[in-house]
């Protein structure tokens, strides 16, 4: 008798990410991707980082040691100048929608809500006379769709270089306020380095992290176990 040959299943992570990408495309955003590795222009200056940012810091980055100016990818919004780089460069024109899925790293001290390499999930559209409701709207719906209906969302005023106005996003799920992401308004100088005309086009940019999403879905008691290599996380 041949023996069994157990199947494989897909590791939380990628259920996440792979559910949270189907919900964006068919909301409109097209998926993008970019490096891990990165100069500091994409990771830093273009997204409106002033030099002195605590973020350029060793305590919250990965410097490459032998690559000067490059440095691991602290979130994938990096890709989001990329992507406006080459749209504009090639002649077009906004509007456009993009989520990013990807691996980002952090210099952080783990423990059970902290990893220093951890799955983000970014999301620009740009284009004439997007406002914060459109923003607002998108994240609700995406919610409704990953969370259930009982969701609800607020905004509550924060500062990001790359956005201006800036928002902390709570979601209202389980009978509580949890905060899962930050959003706002793309910052007029992140478009002009781009090349993107700040004068004529607007649009919103949001992130969060995956890795808390599945945390949340799945109640997973410690990011630290999506790294481990432990089989048995498939019983969450």
């Amino acid at each position: 008798m041949e023996k069994e040959i157990k199947k494989g299943r897909e590791h939380p992570l990628s259920i996440v990410i792979n559910d949270a990408v189907k919900i964006f495309t068919e909301l409109g955003f097209e998926v993008a991707t970019g490096p891990e590795l990165e100069d500091e222009w994409h990771n830093f200056d273009a997204l409106n980082f002033p030099k002195d940012h605590p973020a350029r810091d060793m305590q919250d980055t990965f410097f490459i040691k032998d690559k000067s100016g490059y440095v691991l990818r602290t979130h994938t919004s990096n890709v989001q100048i990329h992507f406006m780089e080459k749209f504009s460069k090639e002649g077009k024109k906004p509007p456009f929608a993009i989520v990013v899925p990807g691996k980002v790293f952090r210099n952080e001290a783990t423990d059970a809500g902290h990893e220093m390499q951890f799955y983000q999930l970014e999301g620009l559209m740009i284009g004439e006379n997007i406002s914060v409701a459109n923003m607002k709207w998108a994240l609700l719906e995406f919610f409704k769709r990953f969370l259930g209906e009982d969701v609800e969302i607020r905004l509550r005023p924060s500062f990001f270089p790359f956005v201006e106005p800036g928002f902390e996003v709570d979601v209202w799920h389980d009978s509580k306020w949890m905060e899962l992401l930050g959003a706002g308004m793309v910052h007029p100088n992140v478009l002009k380095n781009c090349g993107i005309d700040e004068k004529k086009y607007q649009g919103f940019a949001f992130g969060f992290g995956m890795d808390r999403l599945a945390i949340i879905k799945y109640n997973i008691p410690d990011i630290r176990l999506f790294y481990q290599g432990d089989l048995r996380l498939n019983q969450f």
